[in-house]
């Protein structure tokens, strides 16, 4: 059998695949300690999922239009519009789920050959995306700069020039929680407005940010014409498997990425787009105890691991850290009793010695760390970074 050159250039996604080596565990027997998947550990809101069910039962069951029904593209709106992004409704796109938002711009702003900056360390499917589109990689590496953009601006600055067709921008970060201050931003302003480069903001995590407010890159002036801004529901409001997400943008790029969207996925589940209006309209309270909860688990790892001995950036956002694990950063090795594992042994000895999931920096392009993800229970954090110390990984 004959494959597409394009779908033998990428990998399968890193942090699915070690989700799927702890269920296997898991189904033999072994009690895993799950700290690699990016899934809340939440229910979806009550009110959420009734409006869902009220929707079904009310008949909302069909196709919608392409775009998303037009009660959730105006409530988007109105959100946008409160992060400082002005955009009509009909420069909106629902999509199932922000990873679809994110592949649809891609494969509508890149083609082969292009350049696209990514700022490591960078989600996984970044990748991927702009390989299956064809597209060129320059990577710029934050890892030295403990995962903050605003001094890596001269790196990025060597990087970016009129060649550069695209840059793609997480802030609250994944893998790092990192939030990028407003300077930083206005410096990736300064360099897409010099070298007229398109920008993609996925600002997925944006409602997940401890004693920091996060600046949407698109309402920085010189870019709303030049950024298309990509959320959703998975994280902010536990809605994972619901698949629900949109993206915003010019309205020359909604026009070009709809072609692409109305041939593929045709449009969000119905049903699910009405709980998205509730999503996004009734549920500051519970969003707000479960940022709350997310900073207390963060404070807790943090003070789990300065007791033995480890340094870490601090994230800001999101419910992921990044400890430095295995072979020191850039490759070189450890003082002491000799080389120490990469991050990807490091990761499957957690995993089958500890039983604890984690997920390989190096996947992010960040080697010499691994992932952690505090979406889960005081409880078993604790628990997790007691089977590390006890099998001698910390």
């Amino acid at each position: 059998m004959h494959f597409a050159d394009r779908i033998t250039r990428v990998e399968p996604s890193a942090t699915l695949a070690i989700s799927a080596l702890a269920s296997e565990l898991e189904a033999e027997g072994a009690d895993v300690v799950d700290l690699s998947v990016g899934e809340p550990d939440f229910p979806t809101p009550e009110n959420v999922v009734e409006a869902g069910q009220e929707a079904m039962a009310a008949g909302h069951t069909g196709y919608t239009t392409p775009a998303g029904i037009p009660e959730l593209r105006e409530t988007i709106a109105e959100k946008l519009r409160a992060d400082g992004l002005d955009h009509d409704p009909d420069e909106i796109i629902v999509t199932p789920g922000a990873k679809q938002s994110l592949y649809e711009v891609i494969q509508t702003l890149v083609d082969d050959g292009d350049e696209v900056v990514l700022l490591d360390p960078a989600w996984v499917s970044y990748e991927a995306m702009v390989k299956l589109a064809g597209g060129s990689l320059v990577r710029v590496d934050l890892s030295p700069y403990d995962f903050q953009l605003e001094p890596a601006l001269s790196d990025l600055e060597n990087v970016i020039s009129d060649g550069t067709d695209l840059l793609i921008v997480n802030s609250p970060s994944n893998p790092t929680g990192a939030v990028y201050s407003e300077a930083a931003l206005s410096g990736v302003r300064d360099l897409a407005v010099e070298h007229d480069v398109t920008v993609v903001s996925d600002e997925i995590y944006g409602e997940i940010t401890y004693g920091t407010e996060p600046t949407s890159l698109g309402s920085l002036d010189g870019m709303a014409d030049r950024t298309t801004t990509v959320n959703g529901f998975s994280k902010a409001y536990s809605m994972t498997g619901w698949r629900l997400g949109y993206y915003a943008g010019p309205s020359e790029l909604i026009e070009q990425a709809g072609k692409l969207h109305s041939h593929s996925v045709s449009c969000a589940t119905n049903f699910v787009q009405h709980a998205g209006v509730e999503a996004l309209t009734n549920t500051d309270e519970a969003v707000a105890e479960m940022v709350a909860a997310f900073r207390d688990r963060r404070d807790l790892l943090v003070d789990l691991f300065a007791d033995e001995g480890v340094d870490l950036a601090v994230p800001d956002g999101a419910f992921y850290m990044m400890i430095p694990v295995g072979t020191e950063p850039g490759g070189s090795e450890s003082s002491g009793d000799g080389p120490r594992v990469t991050d990807t042994e490091w990761c499957e000895r957690a995993l089958e010695e500890a039983h604890v999931a984690t997920t390989p920096g190096s996947a992010f392009g960040a080697p010499g760390y691994a992932r952690l993800s505090y979406a889960a229970s005081e409880e078993r954090l604790r628990e997790g970074v007691e089977r590390l110390i006890e099998n001698d990984l910390l």
